[in-house]
């Protein structure tokens, strides 16, 4: 297995700058909402599910326009825009005319920049890692990822009861800065994007090419339907759980970080023995075992009281629940990767990106609908009653090295040749 070079090394740097901003901002939509606007579930669930479903809907026409265009101009892009976005709420607060509306729009403008700039990077990666590299690379994200969220939380909750509740969006705005600059000293010439005519991604035959391609794929669609239901369940959660936590048991803000860090490490854990599992065991196993064992620990949250006791429970359940997840998010995407070919690369990602983004949306104003009827308690206990269910969406065979459809069966989308993207 070989090491990725310095390119890759330089967007892994950007990628880490970005993902520790965004693990010292951890919760801060939510936490802003609740402290600075006196939020209730209801709205705290209505922002981060309008968020992420007007910020997907936005991204859709995206997609194909990526595919078309030099990658690393539309990462900086991203970032830069969502520095801008961020950057507002800190400012905003210190003149006193923060508005819920402005915090949604602001949640509408990162993840549609974030499905954007994953679609590209996504891309990007497959151009500056070879082959035999693409687990230990798709490894590195993850464990960075889990790292970050390690040590971002408490921090960015001991800086939040220090300079005030808009502290952490602060420092995640900082961190996007900083990643367009590590993409930008990537020196390497990037490959000329795949050729498509003046009008490309004007048609919605291009939008869809990626729904179309993940549809013919056997496997691909089984993944993305489980991919989309465990994230929705999952997430979905979230501001339930905050809303328990913060607002009927009255956990302090540093302690709510620190319940969601120390698992963690499992997630560091669980990324860098991925490859090792998979070298030994193969990949469809651990996508199958793994993707089964994730969805049995979420329901361990309903049971969730105050005190060390609570905080013990939500560790314990999160740290079953991310290491599972650690090991199985770089190997399926490495499997993406290697499923499919270059040219339509950057919009199957954003098909599945959105796909998993609406669903995300959907379930969240659902469940904070059924937190304000029932309770935190009774909806998280639904949610993973739910996610007990969903081990039957994944395919019941996976086959190493599967390439995807043949393109002569698929219609418009299987012209040429076909390839998914790293993350989500």
């Amino acid at each position: 297995m070989t090491r990725p070079g310095p390119e890759f090394r330089w967007l892994w740097a950007a990628y880490a700058v970005s993902a520790y901003g965004s693990g010292l901002g951890f919760g801060a939509f939510s936490v802003v909402a609740i402290v600075a606007l006196h939020a209730g579930a209801a709205q705290v669930a209505a922002l981060s599910s309008a968020g992420l479903m007007i910020g997907a809907l936005l991204a859709v026409p995206l997609g194909p326009w990526v595919e078309f265009r030099a990658k690393r101009p539309v990462m900086i892009a991203m970032d830069v825009a969502r520095f801008a976005a961020l950057g507002s709420v800190p400012v905003a607060y210190a003149l006193g005319v923060l508005t819920f509306a402005q915090l949604l729009t602001v949640s509408v403008i990162a993840a549609a920049g974030k499905i954007v700039f994953n679609a590209a990077s996504g891309a990007y990666l497959k151009t500056v890692v070879p082959a035999g590299s693409l687990l230990v690379a798709t490894s590195r994200f993850e464990s960075t990822t889990w790292s970050a969220t390690i040590v971002g939380p408490p921090l960015g909750g001991a800086v939040v009861g220090l300079l005030g509740p808009v502290a952490g969006i602060g420092m995640d705005a900082l961190s996007y800065l900083l990643s367009a600059l590590g993409v930008l000293a990537i020196r390497r010439p990037e490959a000329p994007p795949p050729g498509h005519g003046a009008r490309a991604g004007s048609r919605w035959s291009d939008i869809a090419q990626g729904w179309r391609y993940i549809a013919a794929h056997p496997v691909l669609r089984p993944l993305l339907a489980n991919a989309a239901a465990v994230n929705a369940l999952i997430m979905a959660g979230e501001p339930v759980l905050s809303v328990l936590m913060l607002a009927r048991l009255h956990f302090p803000v540093w302690q709510y970080g620190l319940a969601f860090a120390v698992p963690c490490i499992g997630g560091l854990v669980g990324a860098r023995v991925a490859p090792r599992m998979a070298a030994r065991w193969g990949r469809p196993r651990v996508l199958h075992v793994f993707g089964a064992l994730r969805a049995c620990w979420p329901l361990g949250l309903a049971f969730v009281g105050p005190g060390a006791a609570g905080l013990a429970v939500v560790m314990v359940t999160e740290l079953g629940l991310i290491f599972c997840c650690g090991v199985y998010n770089p190997v399926l995407a490495a499997y993406r990767l290697d499923a499919a070919g270059p040219e339509r690369r950057a919009r199957v990602l954003t098909a599945w990106s959105i796909t998993t983004s609406l669903a995300i949306a959907v379930a969240t104003a659902g469940w904070g609908l059924l937190a304000e009827v029932t309770g935190p308690r009774a909806a998280l206990a639904v949610a993973g009653l739910l996610l007990l269910a969903t081990p039957a969406l994944l395919p019941r065979r996976i086959r190493p090295g599967s390439s995807g459809p043949d393109p002569r069966r698929t219609g418009p989308a299987g012209r040429g040749s076909d390839t998914l993207s790293a993350r989500g």
